[in-house]
């Protein structure tokens, strides 16, 4: 008897898609949405600059993990979280600025967060490796998207419609997301997976390769993570105006990101991931020269072609990452590995975030951004025995 078909690209990568959709709804929603709301309800600059503390969830996710990896099905955790996202959407505009509002957005950002790891663990898990860079291009532009529906579009809308018509409608998309998400298939999980959770845990980090594996991860990114906090100061001292520093690097920059991604998903589908990572990483570096350039031989074409190059190298370099993790968290323990991995990835983001303001002071633009480019070399080193790790022949 002749063995199924396989299933689709559409079939198998578009759930997976509109997953990411709700995935960048709430994200929006904390971040972009709830700042605006906090602003015109009278909020002081200090309760604004706490609010960033609603990233926390994000960062602290591996701690809560292993309960979605071990019980019950990915579709159940992803429409539970979406509807208590939902419920905090119709809450939170009836309450006044103050401790209450505060437990909402926590409570929001702690749903998202768990969402995310869900379906990270959901996709890593069914998502066939022809076909990882594929997803993981067209994820990032559904979540991206997702996030500039609600912080663009909803903050542009709100002077007419009201905050509290804005919440509702997102409270609203994320019920009929949360419908979608519990016909999820559950995947299958190994039985010795619920006795020898733990043991299975540090048996794969302490794999031979397991140092390269985390190092890599907190490298790979390193040099766009020092160079992106830096980007909007470098264009107000150039002399850019706001407007032209929300159009262009920000708008019209995310835009190219996205395309930088689905351009680096179809590269990493079509070339493999070993020669993407080494290609795609490298112009993810050599972006930053531009910046370099502009800052050497400032002109206002020079800062708006650097940001060009920037936004697609970022793009290129975000595809290729996350189809690494992918590949890393395959197997059992998906949803642990893949919140484990990005969260290392994203201490990284915070503390070349942290230092970057110190960097470009004491050195300057020029002499910073050039850094910038060689701190995202050493990681290009390791892939070898990265390749090692997974057991992959080299070409």
């Amino acid at each position: 008897m002749p063995a199924a078909p396989a299933p689709s690209a559409v079939r198998t990568l578009g759930p997976l898609v509109v997953l990411y959709v709700g995935s960048g709804l709430p994200y929006g929603v904390v971040n972009e949405l709830a700042p605006a709301w906090l602003i015109t309800e009278g909020a002081s600059l200090e309760t604004v600059g706490l609010a960033t503390l609603l990233g926390l969830p994000w960062t602290l996710k591996p701690l809560w993990a292993p309960a979605v990896d071990r019980f019950g099905r990915a579709g159940a955790w992803v429409s539970g979280a979406l509807a208590l996202v939902g419920l905090c959407c119709l809450a939170l505009p009836g309450l006044p600025v103050g401790p209450a509002a505060a437990a909402v957005l926590m409570m929001m950002a702690f749903g998202s967060a768990t969402q995310d790891i869900a379906v990270d663990g959901h996709a890593a898990a069914v998502t066939p490796p022809a076909l990882q860079g594929r997803l993981n291009g067209a994820r990032v532009a559904a979540w991206r998207g997702a996030v500039l529906l609600v912080g663009g579009g909803g903050v542009a809308l709100a002077p007419a419609l009201g905050f509290p018509v804005i919440y509702g409608l997102c409270a609203a998309l994320c019920f009929v997301l949360a419908a979608f998400a519990f016909t999820l298939p559950a995947r299958p999980r190994p039985a010795a997976e619920a006795l020898n959770y733990w043991a299975a845990l540090l048996h794969w980090l302490s794999r031979p390769g397991g140092l390269v594996m985390v190092a890599f991860v907190l490298l790979y990114k390193l040099g766009d993570a020092a160079l992106s906090p830096m980007v909007k100061p470098f264009w107000i001292h150039n002399g850019m105006t706001l407007t032209e520093l929300g159009l262009f690097s920000t708008s019209l920059g995310a835009g190219l990101t996205v395309l930088g991604a689905l351009v680096g998903g179809e590269i990493c589908t079509r070339v493999g991931l070993w020669p993407s990572l080494l290609g795609l990483g490298l112009i993810q570096a050599v972006t930053n020269l531009g910046y370099a350039a502009a800052a050497a031989f400032p002109s206002r074409e020079a800062v708006m072609a650097a940001s060009v190059g920037e936004s697609l190298g970022q793009g290129l370099g975000t595809a290729a990452t996350l189809t690494l993790l992918m590949r890393l968290c395959e197997g059992e323990q998906t949803a642990t590995r893949f919140a484990l991995l990005t969260a290392l990835a994203g201490f990284t983001r915070v503390m070349a975030g942290t230092v970057s303001g110190y960097g470009a002071a004491s050195l300057g633009y020029t002499p910073y951004f050039v850094l910038t480019f060689m701190l995202a070399l050493p990681a290009l080193t390791l892939l070898p025995a990265l390749r090692r790790r997974l057991h992959e022949p080299s070409a």
